[in-house]
């Protein structure tokens, strides 16, 4: 079991920042990753529908005798978390990208006031405010849908002054104004950690998916005595549809040239 892979998959390649981070963290492990491309965005699907495709791909990771699912996007994580889980049926862990960012800002009693941006399918489920507000009903939470962002990082706008201008218009909403941390609920937005802290002049922190899940997944396998010594096989990266734009947006998030490989896992 030790030597099984890490199971991450994401509505895309977005979730390839969480796969980057735990690949740095976790130098022995074997990743496979699934983008389910062929059905992108998620935000635009019913419950019921990414349901159904989570499961699908839980099965394919299975199949590929993974130790451990994580669940590296914010809208699966929201509408399928639970579904997976009990589809699984305890035969490996599974994790997402929210629980673990919500617990480490609610942990924190020197927050008053959140904040939180991401897509419109995320600040619209409010899911971050009701996870904070249950552990945490005196925490204020204020969100605001960032549409424009991830569509921008993909487009390679990030880190550059046209990127700045976009992020500061946002961040500018007046109920950010007070606020002592900022969640990113999109897994493009660790792209743009650096430039979300530059507005509010470091005062601010940060917490996005990356590091947080990454340590939580190191946790879960340490506790579960399933960590690697060395690592064996290459990872491997799957879409369910391919196009060379996928391939070379691939390095912006994880920050290396890969290769990916067309898996069609609906018609199995």
């Amino acid at each position: 079991m030790r030597t099984n892979p890490i199971g991450i998959f994401d509505s895309g390649i977005g979730g390839l920042t969480v796969a980057n981070a735990v690949s740095e963290a976790l130098p022995n492990e074997e990743i496979i990753y699934f983008g389910d491309t062929a059905h992108l965005p998620y935000g635009d699907k019913s419950p019921e529908a990414i349901q159904h495709y989570a499961v699908r791909i839980s099965d394919f990771l299975l199949e590929r005798k993974c130790k451990i699912i994580l669940i590296a996007c914010n809208t699966a994580s929201a509408a399928a978390y639970e579904t997976v889980r009990r589809h699984v049926a305890g035969a490996v862990p599974v994790l997402n990208v929210i629980d673990p960012v919500v617990n480490a800002v609610a942990s924190d009693k020197s927050f008053k006031k959140i904040g939180i941006i991401g897509t419109k399918g995320t600040i619209k489920s409010q899911v971050y405010e009701h996870k904070l507000k249950a552990i945490r009903p005196d925490l204020e939470v204020v969100s605001l849908a960032t549409a424009l962002l991830a569509s921008m990082i993909e487009a390679g706008f990030y880190n550059n002054s046209v990127s700045q201008a976009i992020i500061n218009s946002y961040l500018a909403y007046p109920d950010f104004s007070d606020v002592q941390a900022m969640i990113l609920a999109c897994t493009h937005y660790p792209l743009i950690k650096k430039e979300v802290a530059a507005y509010f002049n470091q005062r601010v922190k940060i917490f996005d998916s990356t590091d947080v899940v990454t340590e939580v997944l190191k946790r879960t396998l340490t506790e579960k005595d399933m960590l690697n010594d060395q690592r064996r096989n290459p990872h491997h990266f799957y879409v369910s549809d391919f196009t060379e734009s996928f391939e070379q947006t691939t390095k912006i998030f994880f920050r290396q040239e890969i290769h990916l490989e067309l898996q069609n896992i609906w018609d199995e």
